[in-house]
């Protein structure tokens, strides 16, 4: 570990791929740990604020699950980042597709025409208890999409466990992704900078 790293432990509370991936490309070592709420039975008319009880609700279902060093004193810091992310189309909140049909309606929609991603994130330090949490919205702008291309994404079927089916850093949507307002990664599931601040915040 470098002289000027920080001493702490982290843990990412969530099983995404992605989030694992841009959390390694920050440069932390991490484990993971999954919260397995039932996500539907949380409900909030704005997306923002659904996030964030999301990633509070993961929050408190991993927490008793940690075991933090026996004299708090001397106990390097834990700290544990939550998330959840929604697509919003047309001020609708779009969760991971329940069908393909409804995978290849979200598509359809969003050719020539745009959707925002709203993430949240929430970093608690469990040995101080303090915790600070944000959320994040990026505008996504699509060219159209063709129909082959919507059928081959169904088919290899990674866009059924994303949500709202979207998922703009895959290589067959790419080509028509028009434009993105904000940063990709907190496409991805992690804004970097944010999560960046947030850890600093809490230690």
């Amino acid at each position: 570990m470098e002289a000027n790293a920080p001493q702490f432990k982290l843990i990412l509370g969530s099983s995404s791929t992605a989030r694992r991936k841009i959390l390694a490309d920050m440069g932390y070592q991490f484990t993971t740990m999954s919260a397995d709420i039932d996500e539907k039975a949380i409900r909030k008319e704005k997306p923002e604020d659904l996030v964030m009880a999301l990633a509070e609700a993961k929050a408190e279902a991993i927490i008793p699950r940690v075991s933090i060093g026996e004299s708090k004193g001397d106990a390097e810091p834990t700290l544990l980042i939550t998330c959840d992310q929604v697509v919003v189309y047309e001020g609708v909140v779009r969760e991971k597709p329940s069908s393909e049909a409804e995978a290849r309606q979200f598509m359809k929609d969003y050719a020539n025409g745009h959707a925002a991603t709203v993430s949240s994130v929430l970093v608690t330090n469990l040995v101080t208890g303090s915790r600070k949490g944000e959320w994040d919205k990026v505008e996504i702008y699509f060219h159209d999409i063709p129909d082959q291309v919507i059928d081959k994404l169904i088919e290899e079927g990674i866009v059924l466990y994303a949500a709202g089916g979207l998922i703009i850093e895959h290589p067959l949507i790419l080509p028509y992704v028009k434009e993105v307002v904000g940063s990709t990664d907190s496409v991805m599931g992690l804004p970097k900078a944010l999560t960046e601040r947030l850890i600093k915040e809490v230690l």
